[in-house]
């Protein structure tokens, strides 16, 4: 096994290992895919509630056992120990037709993580160029990396982002074995994109995944909700759905951010090779609603197709470069230079994200700026789609 393979092999023993030990995770591969989700617990919408209750109890659970809460306005979260959580929702999409009903599902940042030389990061040397600090004052687009915690020790300057003491990343390698965890470094890599291609961004970073790159859905819709302050969101996460259905609590928290606003979302496409699967939250991009076309969905190309790992489908807005991406890492003895060569769609979305802010003061609004970004990508195709090259 080549030095490469080797150290993906161990990587990505580490996440497996990370997510075998949450005693609250369900894996199911539906239709060639894997959908993860938070088990025995669903969540439906204010008006299906009382059916909701009733369908737990015809599934054998006592209703004194039943246990509900409020995630979020207008939804509501049903926990009951033992709960077969893709049947509960089958049925009662089939009573509720018209109402959300959904699991609670789990989701993953999106590096891309299979073999071949894409896979955890490698050792690169540093670009010439340098990277200009945070753009401030009026002018500045402010853009959020909602993603891992931010590693302090790193290249990427201070002056380049901001990210509150509570979303600096504190756990290097939490099993002790002299292996980075999975994702650590995955929000200095994304914010390291965006500077480099632009130095009109106001980069702030807020973790929402741990250090192996991992969310519940309600973590990241409230996370979501929480923001106030920005113009730009950065993605690069997600997961597939039972049913391949909208995940149902991010689709309220998306539809609270973006309606009658003028942000942007942009969202990896996934790395997981399939075609046509809608992977969310990128997905929502064609969704159908009112506020589906202020959502980039980004898969990733490598300058002559669009990559074979990379997740594609109608829902996809655009290709960008997602392969042998070179950015800010971490200091480490692995790492001298403390940048990394990574793969992903993960890394493919902050170059759109870039490519959007650099034309916000030409265009005079991020959403004409993502706009001319569309049009852009639309007259030089690759591969099938739309493409930033």
């Amino acid at each position: 096994m080549s030095v490469p393979n080797d150290r993906l092999g161990r990587w990505e023993q580490a996440r497996g290992a990370r997510l075998s030990t949450l005693p609250w995770l369900r894996s199911e591969v539906q239709s060639g895919r894997t959908v993860r989700f938070v088990a025995d617990e669903i969540l439906v919408s204010d008006r299906g509630v009382g059916i909701a209750h009733r369908t737990l109890t015809g599934l054998g659970h006592r209703a004194s056992e039943i246990v509900e809460d409020e995630p979020h306005t207008g939804l509501r979260r049903l926990k009951a120990r033992g709960l077969d959580v893709s049947s509960a929702v089958r049925q009662l999409r089939g009573q509720l037709p018209d109402a959300v009903v959904g699991p609670n599902h789990v989701f993953l940042s999106t590096p891309h993580e299979h073999g071949g030389p894409f896979g955890p990061p490698l050792p690169a040397d540093a670009p010439p160029a340098k990277l200009a600090p945070s753009a401030t004052g009026a002018s500045s687009v402010r853009v959020v990396v909602l993603d891992t915690g931010v590693w302090t020790d790193s290249p990427l300057p201070a002056g380049c982002y901001t990210a509150a003491a509570e979303n600096h990343e504190t756990v290097l390698d939490g099993d002790n074995n002299g292996e980075l965890d999975s994702d650590v470094g995955h929000a200095n890599f994304i914010a390291g994109v965006v500077v480099q291609g632009t130095d009109a961004a106001q980069v702030r970073i807020v973790k929402v995944l741990d250090s192996f790159g991992v969310c519940t859905e309600a973590d990241l819709a409230a996370a979501i909700t929480a923001l106030t302050d920005v113009d730009v969101l950065n993605l690069s996460l997600g997961g597939f759905s039972v049913g391949d259905q909208p995940p149902a609590i991010l689709s309220a928290a998306l539809a609270g951010f973006l309606s009658g606003t003028g942000r942007v979302v942009v969202a990896a496409a996934g790395n997981d090779g399939i075609d046509g699967r809608p992977f969310w939250p990128a997905a929502f991009s064609l969704s159908g609603t009112a506020w589906a076309g202020q959502i980039l969905a980004v898969a990733a190309h490598d300058g002559s197709t669009v990559c074979e790992w990379s997740n594609r489908g109608p829902w996809v807005t655009l290709a960008a470069p997602g392969a042998d991406v070179v950015s800010t890492f971490i200091h480490h003895p692995s790492f001298a230079s403390g940048w990394a060569a990574w793969s992903g769609t993960s890394f493919a979305a902050p170059r759109v994200v870039a490519a959007v802010v650099e034309r916000v003061a030409a265009a005079g609004s991020v959403a004409a700026a993502a706009e001319q970004v569309r049009q852009e990508a639309a007259a030089q195709p690759l591969g099938g789609f739309p493409s930033l090259r």
